[in-house]
């Protein structure tokens, strides 16, 4: 009789019950999980970060003069403004007509008086400050070490100085929601330290009481024309507690001087007056009784329940997942001379699962409660007033790239802020639709801020992108579909998706072959050269819209057939989708980015927009053979032009070589993003810092491990041979699907899937397939040929 689990018969299947345990060995694995240094950081680019979603530092490690730079999510400078152009809707139709004819530049000239935003630039995040702890000279520092443990979130710095051991711990608390130094000495009353807070300008710093320091601020912006009207803007504020064991503690000015102390605790926290329900201000809110009020749930609790609290959290998201590429551990080396050798042309595999890991640390410390914003341009971790790019979210490819690896690497938790900025985004994008576009639904084009800002950014060539609201939606349809939480695709996910999709259909105009297109549009910041010889970006219809457009219908089409509604909607979407312009081929054989085949101006630009649908897209797949070989084609001509030049632009051509099921050539450019684009902390490097990167990096080794985007969970799907042994433990797949794999010699050896959801699951591995019923909370141990299983209700691996 077959066994009901089992949808295709013929192989053995034992059924085992008992408590779930996995005996897999990652031992090797869990070494990689420190970066360490022999040495204080020289500036920020070596400092350690720690963060809890919604406060952040970095830490220096300096002996004499230690400096912990901070920085609180939400403040900013600037302020809510509508920046929608009051002529855009007058002059649309002409500007798309003149498009249409082939009259670029004139639509350019056009579009720079009634589309730009007004204004057209939005300001920046802002550090909050520095913590800063002045401690006794002595004469010679030895056994210095400097490290970040990603398997608890502390960063340590430990020297011994006239045979004194000291050492330090700087964490960011979740459940504490503060921001923690604690530093001992293995002598009594060896510890003397100054310790002041600075801000380089709009605030005022201050003792309060013989053991506090407070800051108070508000951010006071001049006049510019760029970036709005000059005022007094953000409130702010930070709070630290000193608590010392042993000694003494008095004010010195501003600062506190502990003399003669064995150990000392600091507690820092810090507040703004920003509201995500309003994207504004909000002046009921006191940022200093903020502080007050979280720093009054921690006084008297002592340093160790501190401690354990944040370990016991930091641990039960990070350890999730284990991760061992095989090879000797290098633990013992130091990481910038691990980075080092690689760089030199030395290959480390231990090196690239800490990477890996490093991001999944960088994504829990960026985003997650506390918190309540998700991951910027520098994801919370900003030293400057002015960061580059405003350290803004980017919304052509940036902010979506910090979540690629969210679900598969099993941190869903860190969506959560993203699904929530992005619904606040529907308010201030319904204005811009309808204001610029006459159109219903919401809309926002390349760029946003905390305060919403959905108009037309920087420029109309690189900022009129009007489908940014269409992609951000696509992560969230994701969080559904790895998770197949209905409550939550029918209050959260269609709402906001169904509304992208109606600006969009209204949007959509007829080109001269009868097919819908968007008008005005570009390739984000990629330009191509008129007959005429002229450079331009603004254009209609291009590839990368039509990919993203029916990813979001099919996403709308899927959902509404879920949740059993909205049958005339879904309707309208299969109808256009029928009708919307085609994925053409070039000349070169690659993917067409225009709708016309235009040279490039840069033919290596570091923007592949036109293969979204080979990732983060799934249009473009082995079932489409002749598209799949384009991208491939499309690959080798930007590579061979010097394209992945950034480091986020490298992080997404490793993806790309994972879905082309390529392995060498993903593997190859791993090592070409730690060689080219990592900071010696291992952040990414755009140049400069840009965090990205490392979450695309990490997505792309995900990819190579496991995929599961064309309706089955593909196992080592990009398996390189410099991977021949080794082990994953933890990664989630579409369906509501755990993954743990093993393999030696390059083939899977044993694989066990947890059913989240109960619902069927498809395995590929190499040219075989099966298929099983799965019921929910059941493990499946399967062989490395896929024909034997062992079930489980609890925890046994056991493959015979």
């Amino acid at each position: 009789m077959e066994n009901p689990l089992l949808k295709k018969s013929g192989f053995p299947l034992v059924l085992v019950f008992g408590l779930f345990f996995i005996s897999v060995h990652l031992e090797a694995a869990d070494d990689e999980s420190k970066i360490w240094f022999k040495q204080p950081a020289r500036d920020w680019n070596e400092a350690l970060p720690v963060g809890n979603g919604r406060l952040a530092a970095m830490v220096f490690g300096q002996v004499n003069r230690e400096r912990i730079q901070l920085n609180e999510e939400s403040l900013w400078s600037g302020q809510k403004i509508n920046n929608n152009n009051p002529e855009a809707l007058k002059h649309l139709q002409e500007i798309q007509q003149l498009l249409l004819g082939g009259k670029n530049i004139e639509a350019v000239r056009l579009a720079e008086k009634s589309l730009l935003g007004t204004p057209p630039r939005v300001r920046s995040y802002q550090s909050l400050g520095d913590l800063w702890l002045e401690f006794d000279a002595g004469q010679k520092v030895e056994n210095y070490r400097r490290e970040l443990d990603l398997q608890t979130g502390i960063s340590t710095v430990s020297y011994v100085i006239d045979g004194v051991h000291f050492r330090r711990e700087v964490f960011v608390s979740a459940p504490d929601n503060i921001i923690v130094v604690h530093i001992s000495s293995s002598k009594d009353a060896s510890l003397n330290t100054k310790i002041s807070l600075s801000r380089e300008q709009d605030a005022v710093i201050e003792a309060a009481g013989d053991k506090e320091i407070s800051l108070v601020g508000q951010v006071v912006d001049m006049a510019d024309a760029n970036s709005g009207p000059a005022g007094e803007h953000m409130k702010f504020a930070a709070r630290l507690i000193a608590i010392p064991a042993g000694g003494r503690t008095r004010v010195v000015n501003n600062s506190l001087l502990v003399s003669d102390a064995t150990s000392l605790t600091l507690l820092v926290t810090a507040a703004t007056d920003h509201n995500l329900a309003k994207l504004d201000f909000d002046r009921s809110i006191n940022p200093m009784a903020a502080c007050q009020e979280a720093l009054a749930k921690v006084r008297g609790k002592p340093y160790e329940a501190i401690q354990a609290a944040h370990i016991a959290d930091h641990e039960a998201l990070f350890g999730r997942v284990k991760l061992d590429l095989g090879g000797s551990s290098a633990q013992e080396i130091p990481t910038d001379e691990r980075l080092n050798a690689v760089i030199k042309g030395a290959e480390d595999q231990g090196l690239i699962a800490l990477y890996f890991q490093f991001g999944r640390y960088l994504l829990m410390g960026s985003s997650r409660l506390p918190g309540v914003l998700p991951a910027n341009l520098q994801g919370k971790w900003n030293k400057d007033m002015q960061a580059p790019w405003g350290a803004d979210y980017h919304t052509n490819i940036n902010i979506q790239m910090n979540y690629w690896p969210a679900e598969v690497a099993n941190l869903p938790e860190t969506v959560i802020p993203y699904i929530n900025f992005v619904d606040q985004l529907r308010a201030p994008g319904r204005i811009t639709a309808r204001e610029m576009y006459g159109a219903g639904g919401w809309t926002l084009h390349h760029l946003t801020d905390v305060f919403g800002r959905t108009g037309v950014a920087d420029g109309v060539q690189w900022g009129t992108f009007p489908l940014g609201a269409a992609w951000l939606c696509l992560q969230v349809w994701e969080h559904y579909l790895f998770t197949g939480d209905q409550v939550y695709l029918k209050t959260k996910a269609y709402p906001i998706m169904k509304e992208a999709a109606q600006f969009v259909l209204d949007f959509l105009i007829e080109d001269k072959k009868g097919n819908f297109v968007t008008a005005p549009t570009a390739s984000p910041e990629n330009t191509f050269i008129l007959p005429s010889g002229e450079r331009c970006q603004l254009t209609y219809g291009t590839t990368m819209d039509a990919e993203i457009i029916r990813a979001l219908f099919a996403g709308c089409i899927e959902a509404g057939k879920i949740l059993k509604d909205d049958r005339a909607f879904v309707s309208r979407l299969e109808t256009t989708l029928k009708k919307l312009s085609p994925i053409r081929v070039n000349k070169f054989g690659g993917i067409q980015e225009w709708i016309e085949d235009y040279p490039e101006a840069e033919p290596g630009h570091r923007h592949m927009s036109h293969l979204f649908g080979l990732h983060p897209g799934n249009s473009v797949t082995p079932e489409t053979p002749a598209l799949f070989e384009a991208a491939k084609k499309t690959i080798e001509r930007r590579l061979a032009h010097g394209g992945g030049h950034t480091g986020w632009s490298r992080a997404w051509i490793i993806n790309f070589f994972a879905r082309l099921l390529d392995p060498e050539d993903a593997y190859q450019n791993v090592l070409a993003l730690l060689r080219k684009s990592t900071l010696p902390n291992l952040f990414d490097n755009h140049p400069p810092f840009q965090i990205d990167g490392n979450f695309g990096g990490t997505a792309g080794i995900a990819e190579m491990l496991l995929q599961s985007h064309r309706g089955f969970v593909h196992l080592l799907p990009a398996l390189p041979q410099a991977w021949p042994n080794g082990e994953v433990r933890g990664l989630c797949a579409r369906g509501g699907f755990e993954v743990d794999l093993k393999w030696e010699s390059g083939k899977l050896t044993a694989s066990k899937i947890l059913s989240k959801a109960g619902n069927p699951c498809k395995i590929r591995y190499g040219d075989k397939v099966i298929e099983l019923k799965t019921k929910k909370g059941m493990f499946y141990s399967i062989s490395g040929d896929l024909k034997k299983y062992d079930i489980h209700v609890g925890h046994l691996f056991l493959l015979k």
